[in-house]
């Protein structure tokens, strides 16, 4: 009886393997793999939001997270396990701090890799106006955080969020309002592009853009590019503890995380993410905005970067508490550093 049960087992471990592979096989923008997904009986609800005749150099702008092996990690956040902080069910950063604005943002990264500096840029941008009650509305800018971080990334080609968390308080970056704008130090130059299969942005296919770091503002800024500066005073990244990121969303606000991107990610449309199907393809940086349950499950809200367009009008929720794709392993966040007050008693902050 053993030997039957064991080998029962083997040919199911076998059998599993094999439709595994076979399902990491299928073009994940084609109507077989959505149908596959489809079959499925999970938490979320699945759409097709590529063309199915995109051409796959567009993963190389989705997968954007680099860790590289000569940057050191951040420090650490060490937690007061006895705070006696009361966690609600639920928490919506956009609720909480509707004075900010830049909370309700969904950041596009167009055809670049630059989730990463996205990310960073924008969590920077939530704690600034957190931390001031409103007072300074900075838009941090994403270029700048691309092209500026030092060693922390290749552009567009990629980089790590954590690294320019920690670039600002060192370097400190400028404003920069979105594509077409002239709002701000440096504007991001990157045209939007869909990540869906309609909408009336130019296509996200073709060459990627090869940006520089400019230590200048745009022409007719008011300020020069180092008055325009502003700087964080700590970054660290979190212990993996649903508890504590809790703890630190509440505190100081959004937090910046990646993951592991698998094929049946790009076929979100809403409901609690969790990984049933498809390939890997690297790691993708988002920001945590709070958290939830959705019919007895519960999530993480992080806000993407492939426009509103995309899943649900930008965001999607993963499932939390166990550390689904890795997402609760790489979780960081930053304070930001007030500028001296001026002899009035005011201060250089926007």
């Amino acid at each position: 009886m053993t030997i039957c049960l064991s080998f029962r087992m083997y040919m199911l471990l076998v059998l599993a393997l094999v439709a595994s592979v076979s399902s990491a096989r299928v073009d994940p923008f084609s109507d077989e793999f959505l149908e596959l997904l489809q079959s499925k009986e999970t938490t979320w609800k699945v759409t097709q939001n590529f063309a199915k005749d995109v051409k796959k150099e567009i993963l190389a702008t989705i997968h954007c997270v680099k860790k590289f092996p000569w940057i050191p990690n951040l420090p650490t956040k060490k937690v007061d396990t006895c705070s006696g902080l009361v966690i609600p069910e639920s928490f919506d950063a956009r609720e909480q701090w509707p004075y900010c604005p830049s909370i309700n943002e969904i950041r596009g990264q167009g055809n670049c890799g630059s989730c990463w500096a996205v990310s960073a840029a924008s969590v920077m941008t939530d704690r600034t106006c957190i931390a001031t009650e409103g007072r300074a509305q900075f838009r941090y800018s994403s270029e700048n955080v691309l092209t500026c971080s030092g060693d922390c990334g290749f552009g567009c080609n990629g980089g790590d969020e954590d690294c320019a968390l920690r670039y600002w308080i060192y370097e400190g970056f400028v404003s920069g309002g979105p594509p077409g704008s002239k709002e701000g130090c440096q504007p991001y130059s990157v045209k939007e592009c869909p990540h869906h299969i309609e909408g009336p942005r130019p296509s996200c296919e073709g060459q990627m853009p090869t940006l520089k770091c400019k230590k200048s503002c745009r022409k007719g800024y008011e300020l020069s590019y180092k008055d325009d500066l502003e700087y964080g005073q700590a970054a660290y990244r979190l212990p993996v503890d649903v508890q504590a990121i809790q703890e630190e969303i509440m505190a100081n606000g959004p937090v910046t995380a990646s993951f592991a991107l698998h094929s049946d990610f790009f076929s979100y449309k809403s409901g609690v993410y969790q990984h049933i199907e498809g390939e890997y393809h690297g790691y993708h940086a988002v920001r945590i905005i709070g958290w939830g349950e959705e019919n007895g499950t519960p999530y993480w809200l992080a806000a993407n970067s492939w426009n509103t367009d995309w899943g649900d009008d930008g965001y999607f929720k993963i499932i939390r508490g166990r550390n689904e794709c890795e997402i609760e392993e790489d979780m960081a966040g930053a304070i930001y550093k007030p500028k001296p007050l001026l002899d009035d008693g005011s201060s250089c902050s926007r």
